[in-house]
């Protein structure tokens, strides 16, 4: 890797530099997502570091969980909502049996994709704003009768979409499906981006904008804080980032075009 030379001509785009050519970009996940992503960011010619910032753990009340996941194998629910694609992974986990009769709503491309990945059906993603609240303001549009919906959330989730749907007059059994936890980075990677050596920080979420926070409490002004859609960029800024790009929507492609189209620093000395 030639980290110290951002513009060297790459020949597979006929000389042309890719837009970002030697960029070290942070990614804050792990596992299928965060290689995932760091496909994408080699194709733009960016050296990802893939440093997981948050992991998840089971929930502190399994009993509820598997309560629910056997009301929800039993149709007693006209609804299932999803707001995280990790979500996707209890289920898949616990081998939940989601009814035909049963729509399911979900936020964000990304888990949409994870659902359909491991075979189960979606019937709504938020065509204009894809959030808990633009879900809970279609579903409520959709159903103007009562009806059963079980949300599945993390610990830390607000409760946007459980208090909408109530408020609209439909039962709602909001449930813990897993915990959200931080994961310290090693100490390289957090002098790399005390240094500088970070180019861009790539935030998708309020947890991982927390973690970036705490462990990385000096950040340089010259790297860039991307945040995957207006509502983490929100979420990044209560928890005291200055956010530099914000994607368009909220899905990694957005995230990475937005940085692809910004300015990254570029010091020759850094390396």
């Amino acid at each position: 890797m030639n980290e110290g030379h951002w513009n060297t001509p790459n020949p597979s785009t006929g000389g042309v530099p890719k837009p970002l050519s030697g960029r070290r970009v942070l990614v804050p996940r792990g596992g299928p997502w965060g290689d995932g992503v760091a496909a994408s960011l080699r194709q733009l010619g960016a050296v990802p570091v893939i440093a997981p910032l948050i992991n998840f753990a089971p929930t502190n009340d399994q009993a509820t969980l598997d309560q629910a996941l056997a009301d929800l194998a039993d149709g007693a629910f006209d609804w299932l909502t999803l707001t995280s694609a990790t979500t996707v992974d209890v289920l898949y986990a616990f081998k939940a049996v989601i009814p035909a009769q049963t729509k399911v709503a979900v936020v964000g491309e990304t888990t949409a994709a994870a659902m359909q990945a491991v075979g189960y059906h979606v019937d709504l993603v938020p065509e204009r704003d894809n959030s808990a609240q633009g879900m809970a303001e279609q579903m409520i549009a959709i159903e103007t009768e009562p009806r059963n919906v079980l949300t599945l959330r993390s610990e830390i989730a607000k409760p946007v979409l459980t208090r909408l749907l109530i408020e609209a007059g439909h039962n709602v059994r909001s449930v813990v499906a897993y915990r959200t936890v931080g994961v310290p980075v090693t100490e390289k990677i957090a002098a790399d981006v005390t240094s500088g050596r970070i180019n861009a920080i790539l935030v998708t979420s309020g947890s991982v904008a927390e973690q970036v926070v705490d462990q990385f409490p000096e950040i340089p002004a010259s790297t860039v804080i991307a945040a995957i859609g207006p509502r983490t960029a929100k979420d990044a800024k209560r928890a005291g980032l200055s956010v530099d790009v914000v994607a368009e929507t909220q899905t990694v492609d957005s995230l990475i075009e937005a940085v692809a189209r910004f300015p990254l620093h570029s010091d020759e000395s850094t390396s």
